[in-house]
């Protein structure tokens, strides 16, 4: 009879309340460094170093990852009870990379960090990645005793000037996101600063971040560089920069990001942080996001404002690219598809994960004119593999991009079921078999069209997971 009071008890009040903040972890951040090697159907993650990574900028009371995001998860857990303490998902350039052609034939390995509050008593460290069936599965772990001489509780030197663009109240209570300079001369120092208020400014006229702007902290870190510009292998532009940021990731001529992760959060350290854009000094259209990681955009393409917000939403949310026809690295054309874990793309589209915003009226799957969009789409990627073979400037791909937006700009508001929340087919590269909510959005195409309700709502719930 006790024992059916208790759980009465229990499913009235809830469960039980995890210890304070100040019981578990001091206000110091903890970063593990690993290296993640795989290939040929392997997977191995080897311990590099634990090092301290300056104040803890995040949540005292969102500890534990309820987001269910990301195809990794790592957790933090107290040796005295086994008991959870904190958590979160993520993804990285290695889960990408195992996706290629490339990753078959030979081994790589990927430098990857995960960052939590200081334990004050000794815990252990498990990385978990999702099986075929979408479960978390331990394929990694290790004991760290925060009092351990083989941990380092050294500040590193802060690198670079640490700048705030707009600051609405502690790191803790705040989304903090810290924008990096890469390929800006110390004579650049001012056209970071516009660039990065420019980009800024266009983030937060941008719903839902628009409304939620006073829940963001927004600071800049200019490391100079020795010369203008990033990497470009392709082109034979050489540069070496802070924190080797590079165009053609995966051999994708508009791909960027660094592979160099040490170098990446040992400068970030300068500053508080949760998410990170990286800012481009290149003129060339590129950048790239993962979430929990990292997110590039270049600063003088026509459309860079589209790229940064684009990739953010990639780093900040975990969406997916709805897009299907453009050339990626990655294999594609399976004949089945597990259902994605990413918030705007299904594989069902008959009833989708966001069924219950579709609107009132809407079939499922939703009907569009699809096959007179690839078709359009086909002419159009050949002239751009045509330009980037050529070598043209930048101006002519811009010209090519600003024709293209005003085609499909056109094609897709005349759907009949445009600016509503279906279930449309094509998305996440795939022509068939996956579906995204609504017929256009920003994670579509360039179009000035915003974020999709789905797409929202998965911002919101992530500002609300960090702000609180």
């Amino acid at each position: 009879m006790i024992g059916r009071v208790l759980l009465i008890l229990l499913a009235v009040a809830g469960p039980l309340s995890a210890a304070p903040f100040g019981e578990l972890f001091t206000d110091k951040t903890m970063r593990v460094d690993y290296f993640h090697t795989g290939g040929k159907g392997e997977e191995i993650v080897a311990l590099d170093r634990v090092v301290s990574d300056g104040p803890w900028p995040g949540s005292r009371t969102q500890l534990v990852d309820t987001t269910n995001l990301g195809k990794y998860l790592f957790e933090v857990i107290d040796r005295s009870n086994n008991q959870v303490i904190y958590s979160r998902g993520f993804a990285s350039i290695f889960s990408e990379w195992e996706t290629t052609g490339e990753a078959k034939t030979r081994h790589a390995t990927f430098h990857e960090s995960l960052r939590f509050p200081w334990p004050k008593v000794p815990v252990q460290v498990v990385l978990k990645k999702r099986d075929s069936d979408h479960a978390f599965q331990q394929i990694w772990s290790t004991i760290i005793d925060p009092a351990s001489r083989f941990v380092n509780p050294a500040e590193a030197k802060p690198a670079g000037r640490v700048t705030t663009i707009f600051e609405n109240g502690p790191a803790a209570q705040k989304v903090d996101l810290l924008l990096i300079a890469e390929g800006y001369t110390e004579g650049e120092a001012g056209k970071f600063q516009a660039d990065a208020k420019r980009l800024v400014a266009k983030l937060f006229a941008t719903e839902p971040f628009k409304s939620r702007q006073r829940d963001f902290n927004v600071r800049t870190l200019h490391i100079p560089s020795a010369k203008s510009g990033v990497h470009r292998p392709r082109t034979r532009d050489d540069r070496r920069t802070a924190v080797s940021t590079e165009y053609n990731i995966f051999d994708s001529e508009r791909y960027a990001l660094t592979y160099d992760n040490r170098a990446l959060r040992d400068a970030a350290s300068a500053a508080p942080y949760e998410f990170i854009e990286i800012l481009l000094n290149e003129k060339q259209y590129g950048g790239g996001g993962i979430f929990n990681d990292q997110a590039t955009t270049s600063v003088d393409s026509a459309f860079s404002d589209y790229v940064f917000v684009h990739e953010f939403g990639h780093h900040f949310a975990a969406l997916g690219d709805e897009y299907y026809t453009s050339d990626v690295s990655y294999e594609t054309g399976g004949a089945e598809h597990p259902e994605p874990w990413e918030p705007n793309i299904t594989a069902n589209g008959s009833s989708p994960k966001w069924k219950e915003l579709v609107d009132s009226g809407v079939p499922l799957p939703t009907p569009w004119e699809k096959e007179a969009y690839e078709a359009h789409q086909r002419e159009y990627q050949a002239e751009r593999r045509k330009i980037r073979e050529s070598n043209e400037p930048e101006s002519v791909m811009d010209e090519l991009f600003r024709r293209e937006q005003a085609w499909s700009t056109k094609h897709l508001s005349s759907q009949k079921y445009a600016g509503k929340v279906g279930a449309f087919e094509g998305a996440g590269y795939e022509a068939k078999g996956l579906y995204r909510p609504e017929v256009d959005c920003i994670m579509f195409t360039r179009d000035e069209v915003g974020f999709c309700r789905v797409c929202a709502r998965a911002i919101n719930r992530i500002i609300d997971f960090y702000s609180k």
